[in-house]
């Protein structure tokens, strides 16, 4: 079974979350990516047209929230790529209320405050994060 990974960030970071993505399935792992769930379902596309309060209470708005806790809450590592928001904040405190290892991505602007004690791990380098990643796989697949 492949290790689940979910990552935790903001729209801002989308680019990086997507080469970290790549970079976390050519090591054998499974991301469970909201952003790719986001353009398969095409919420961006409708939450432009409909403006965001409305896209926010619609049924397509709940179903996202499901898919980001879900995996926020059933994965095998959690990875949080700052700076984020409070929704991925949100979702890190899940994690870590389910004792899912988590491991985060420092950048300037990151303002965690008594929160980032939620974090096993703080990495400085997107290298030393995948590091971190692939030790965590190795220690999951025993």
């Amino acid at each position: 079974m492949r290790m689940k990974v979910y990552i935790a960030s903001s729209w801002k970071n989308q680019h990086g979350v997507e080469m970290l993505t790549a970079e976390l399935h050519r090591n054998g792992m499974h991301v469970i990516s909201w952003v790719q769930n986001s353009y398969l379902q095409g919420y961006g596309e409708r939450a432009k047209h409909m403006g965001v309060d409305k896209w926010l209470n619609s049924f397509e708005a709940k179903k996202a929230f499901d898919f980001d806790t879900h995996g926020a809450t059933n994965c095998d590592l959690f990875i949080y790529y700052g700076p984020a928001g409070n929704d991925a904040c949100a979702e890190m405190g899940a994690a870590w209320a389910r004792n899912i290892p988590i491991l985060g991505l420092y950048a300037k602007g990151t303002d965690l405050g008594l929160m980032r004690y939620m974090v096993k791990q703080w990495c400085y380098r997107y290298t030393d994060l995948i590091t971190a990643a692939i030790k965590h796989k190795k220690t999951f697949e025993q």
